[in-house]
């Protein structure tokens, strides 16, 4: 290797670096089906009267992983998470085909991290039992508030006696349960906050997330905004849920996730850090590395659309399939990396986009020299200034 060349960076044919080495790869699956759509959510959910077309989805399912197992052949699978929608919709059977599907298909970790959403309104004990025994080791439950006022305006189908028991349900049979809270409710006073996160806390679990609500754009509230508390009153809410994560000894490893020692979430974990995902279901997007460039992909948004193209095998389930161009490459890094609170190397820049980090040389001594990013030379890591205008700090790297 010429002595210019850096170890982990190969030059390219048109002078660009290329990876010589590619990072771990996780799998998330989409489940697009729920009961209700809440006012709030912007994901690719879709009610659903009646039985989930199981068998159908299966065989969609089956298809879209044929058609991607070339781009990642003999890679070995970290993590896999279920997500939606309402995956705990899925019947105890239809789960555990799924999981017997991807082992057949995929070089899975022996202790990969295996995660389903659920949510308190569809959670059955006996269902749970079975979803342990087909593999599932990890829960995350959309708990989102202990007031059943906060509920209803949430429009979730699901009450605080119905989420209790759902928490004491996954705990008999997970290891690992995951609480999504949410605050800055509409109507939300800061004891109601710290009522939900005392609540939350109590049950002793080992990872919560915590999140903001926000009036996302295609939402009934984006349409209809609710009365929801402001800037002053959110920002103490957000320093009253970090105090009492912090007392209950769970650490904010990132921007919404807290997590005892060993808990953080592995498959989020693969994301931040730049890391890669295939995704598989309808809407299901992913970030695929090869050696001569990075991908990102989406499939159909609508599920009867791809379940169509998934089972016709001729690409026509991809609703996009494109490379990142090399300029954007560090923004797409540093938009990540830095929502992590302990940063990550330095070295991990050209080890994931295969460029020399002189290419955001300039952004970083801007940063630097404006506070919001740690000046360790082994690190690139917010300050606790950056940490709190992380907006601002990730916007110095756009191209």
């Amino acid at each position: 290797m010429s002595p210019s060349v850096k170890p982990g960076v190969v030059p390219g044919p048109t002078g660009r670096s290329i990876l010589s080495s590619l990072p771990p790869l996780s799998l998330y699956v989409h489940v697009p089906w729920c009961v209700r759509k809440c006012p709030y959510c912007d994901f690719n959910s879709h009610e659903f009267s009646g039985s989930v077309p199981e068998t159908e989805y299966l065989e969609a399912l089956a298809a879209d992983l044929e058609q991607a197992l070339p781009l990642i052949w003999g890679r070995q699978v970290i993590s896999v998470f279920i997500g939606g929608g309402t995956p705990s919709l899925l019947s105890e059977a239809a789960v555990d085909r799924l999981l017997a599907l991807l082992r057949s298909y995929l070089n899975l970790l022996p202790d990969a991290e295996i995660t389903l959403e659920a949510n308190p309104g569809t959670i059955e004990a006996g269902r749970f039992a079975q979803y342990a025994l087909s593999g599932v080791n990890r829960v995350s439950l959309g708990i989102q508030s202990f007031n059943d006022q906060a509920l209803k305006a949430l429009g979730r189908i699901h009450d605080s006696q119905q989420a209790r028991t759902a928490i004491e349900i996954a705990q008999k049979n997970f290891s690992r349960v995951n609480l999504d809270i949410m605050y800055a409710l509409p109507g939300q006073t800061l004891q109601g906050c710290a009522a939900d996160i005392e609540q939350a806390l109590r049950f002793g679990t080992s990872h919560v997330s915590v999140y903001h609500l926000t009036l996302e754009p295609n939402t009934v509230f984006a349409k209809y905004p609710p009365a929801v508390p402001d800037d002053d009153l959110s920002a103490a809410m957000h320093e009253h849920i970090l105090e009492q994560t912090a007392l209950a000894g769970l650490e904010q490893y990132e921007v919404s996730a807290y997590a005892r020692p060993g808990s953080a979430c592995r498959h989020n974990r693969n994301y931040w850090e730049f890391g890669d995902y295939l995704g598989i279901g309808p809407g299901a997007h992913g970030k695929l590395s090869f050696h001569d460039r990075i991908v990102r992909q989406a499939k159909l948004r609508n599920p009867a659309r791809w379940m169509q193209a998934a089972v016709a095998r001729d690409g026509s389930h991809l609703a996009h399939d494109t490379p990142i161009v090399w300029h954007d490459l560090g923004f797409e890094f540093m938009l990540n990396a830095l929502r992590l609170r302990a940063g990550v190397p330095r070295s991990g820049f050209t080890e994931r986009t295969g460029q020399s980090a002189l290419v955001i040389a300039d952004a970083v001594r801007r940063a630097t020299d404006k506070g919001l990013l740690d000046p360790d030379p082994g690190m690139y890591r917010a300050t606790a200034l950056g940490w709190k205008f992380l907006n601002d700090l990730q916007a110095e790297f756009l191209p």
